[in-house]
Parts: C-alpha cells; structure tokens; sequence
C-alpha cells in the first residue's frame, strides 16, 4: 500500500529526511516513530502530497505521489493532529461540506456518514454542534470524515494526543474493528509507545532524518535487549518519548 524509495527533503542547508525507505502492506498498522524534529512530520506531507521531496519518489496503491497525485489522493484519509473541525457547525455539516470537497453525491455522504457515525458511536449526536464534543468525540469525527470517500490508507498524525487513557483506548477499538472490515491500511505516528506495542503490526524509528530500524515491536526489543518499547527507544535514539 506504501512504498517510499530514498525518500530525502532539505530546505537549504537543513535535511530534514534523508533516504528513507519502507514499504507497508496492505491491512498493516505502521507506526513511525523518533522524537521530535526527526523527521515524522516531513515525511508523512510528503507521502501525503504535501510537501515535493527533494530526492526520492514516494507511492501509494502503486501511484506515485508526484506523478499521479489525484489518483493517489484518492486512496488516503488524513487525520492531522491539530483539528480542522468547524466547531459552529454540526458533525452533519462538517460531513456535509467535506464530502463536497471530494466531489461525493449527496446520498452516497449520508449513507455512508450514518455507516461511519454509527460504527463510531456518534449518531445520536449529529445533530449537534462540534463546540459541544470532548475531545475524544472530535477526533472521532475527524476519523470519520477522513474516511467518507472509502479510502484504502488512513494516515494518522498523533490522533491520540491529548486524549486520556480511557479515550485512547475506546478510539482504538473502533479503529481496529474498522481496520479489520474494511481491510485498511492505517500508517501513524504517535508519542504512545505503550499503544504501538498492543496496536501496530510492524513500526519504524526515524532520527535526525534517518531511519535507524525497522520490524515488529517484538523483534526491536530484542535487537536492544529491552524489556519495553520504552527501553529500546532510548537505546536507539538517546531520549525519552514524552506525549504532547
């Protein structure tokens, strides 16, 4: 579902991702994982068609992210970490104009929005206007939004940032129960390495722009000797993952 190939951006004298390559497969959690400014934030926008690499291609479902953008847009979902709700309006009409983005016929929206609302315990609050959510709800919403138009990929950003322990747990369940129906591919970054050991099926660690390891949470700990993700992250970057 991805592959990235020697995937590197500089801005200036700065490289902020250096010849990164890794490739997910289709109905995989991957995480991404290093501390802040490693480079996490640089490659998801260019796997996202954010941000033009500087060397390197990137491909989603086969389609390279440069060269067929349109198409490879269509296989995604995006879910930043800062929200881009519209709190004044209702999760309806946040849906509602979303879906229009997309070009997605009224019907099929509705449909597919009362699937989505349902799966993720919010249709009985549609009707009401995001200001009134917590923040669990919201992000829910925004999952739900990303996923309209039947995307192959979601990619995540820290969607559990700021969400207490009891909500992060909820929201995973509702992810991997999606994951396992639709047959998603679901490619995050997170702060929570307690959530990549239970949730994720392979991960990666970048630093300083560079990938340093790849694999299975279980076959990281034991490159490291570590009894904990935790554990094997220090050893392999020198700092400690703090949540935001």
């Amino acid at each position: 579902m991805i592959e990235l190939v020697s995937l590197t951006k500089r801005f200036g004298s700065l490289t902020a991702a250096q010849d990164v390559s890794l490739t997910v497969a289709r109905g995989e959690i991957f995480a991404l994982l290093g501390p802040n400014g490693a480079g996490k934030t640089t490659t998801i926008k260019m796997l996202a068609t954010l941000l033009r690499p500087t060397e390197g291609s990137a491909y989603i479902g086969g389609f390279d992210v440069q060269k067929n953008t349109r198409e490879a847009r269509r296989h995604f979902g995006i879910v930043f970490q800062e929200s881009s709700l519209d709190d004044q309006m209702t999760a309806i009409q946040n849906i509602e104009f979303y879906s229009r983005l997309y070009g997605l016929s009224r019907n099929y929206a509705l449909s597919r929005a009362e699937e989505l609302l349902r799966e993720f315990a919010l249709w009985d609050r549609r009707f009401d206007n995001v200001r009134t959510y917590s923040g669990g709800m919201r992000r829910r919403l925004e999952v739900i939004r990303s996923l309209l138009h039947r995307p192959q990929l979601l990619i995540l950003d820290e969607p559990t940032a700021g969400l207490d322990p009891q909500t992060r747990v909820q929201l995973w369940k509702y992810l991997k129960r999606l994951q396992a129906a639709e047959d998603l591919t679901i490619f995050l970054t997170t702060h929570y390495l307690e959530e990549v050991d239970k949730v994720a099926d392979r991960l990666a660690i970048i630093d300083h722009g560079k990938l340093i390891t790849q694999g299975t949470a279980a076959q990281v700990k034991q490159r490291t000797a570590s009894e904990t993700l935790d554990e094997a992250f220090i050893a392999l970057t020198g700092e400690v993952l703090r949540p935001a």
